[in-house]
């Protein structure tokens, strides 16, 4: 296998059944999947056991105490089975080159960085009644779509790839080793807010690595949902993470350590 695809999930089968459709027509086909539910759902258990599955695919569960998606990532981490692991969301459906394109550039050293249009409840609903979006970048012009210039595929005009600045945690790929080397997810991060991205950016960046682009290669359609974090969910994360840049905290405390041992 090319790749380890980590799929964050908390109870909605409705969307990850629209993202598994999306990775059913990709150009990319030799991966394996790893369902990172941060719960045990029933309705998630049930739908995993019933799809009927073209990939090597694990599905990781864990008691639901809250917030702890940075647990159920060091998890899946610590059972993927290939060095390159390419995290989403599985509300977030993807263009079908999306594999494709994480998997050229992979490398160690690198932080490969995409973004997402964000799609209003509208396009959302069509997009998990199965209708190729991607076929009609036009719709994006409609109100309550957001970042709608991440929509468009182009390999061409290099211009239109901008520099992304900080990694999106639901578009994002790196290797197994250099994660591990700064002991994976930090789970003190205990909010919807900061953790799995920007923590990881800061700290992988400290350890030599370098972000390069995606944008507009990996496109991404991330459903519509209400935000599920706040301001003071962010500054507390926030205020965590400075904590640790100042004390140059490369290697977190509480990571993917406890899991790798017991393997």
């Amino acid at each position: 296998m090319k790749a380890s695809l980590i799929i964050s999930v908390y109870k909605n089968t409705a969307a990850l059944d629209a993202v598994l459709h999306s990775l059913e027509q990709q150009t990319e086909q030799d991966f394996e999947v790893i369902i990172s539910e941060d719960g045990e759902d029933a309705g998630m258990a049930a739908f995993v056991t019933s799809y009927v599955w073209r990939w090597p695919m694990q599905h990781l569960t864990q008691a639901d105490e809250g917030w702890r998606k940075e647990r159920a990532l060091n998890r899946a981490v610590a059972a993927a089975k290939n060095d390159w692991l390419i995290f989403i969301d599985g509300d977030c459906v993807l263009h079908p080159r999306f594999i494709e394109w994480h998997v050229r550039y992979q490398q160690r050293g690198v932080l490969l960085a995409g973004k997402r249009v964000k799609l209003n409840p509208e396009l959302s609903e069509r997009c998990m009644r199965g209708e190729d979006l991607c076929l009609f970048p036009y719709l994006f012009a409609r109100r309550g779509c957001r970042y709608v210039e991440e929509a468009f595929y182009c390999t061409a005009a290099q211009w239109l790839r901008r520099r992304v600045k900080h990694l999106v945690g639901s578009n994002m790929s790196m290797s197994r080793a250099d994660l591990i080397a700064i002991n994976g997810f930090d789970e003190h991060y205990q909010l919807p807010a900061t953790g799995e991205d920007y923590d990881i950016e800061w700290r992988m960046i400290a350890h030599g690595a370098k972000i390069i682009s995606l944008r507009n290669l990996a496109v991404q359609y991330h459903l519509y949902h209400k935000e599920n974090w706040d301001k003071e969910a962010q500054a507390v994360n926030m205020s965590y993470c400075r904590e640790q840049q100042a004390k140059n905290a490369i290697v977190c405390c509480e990571g993917i350590n406890q899991y790798i041992c017991r393997k």
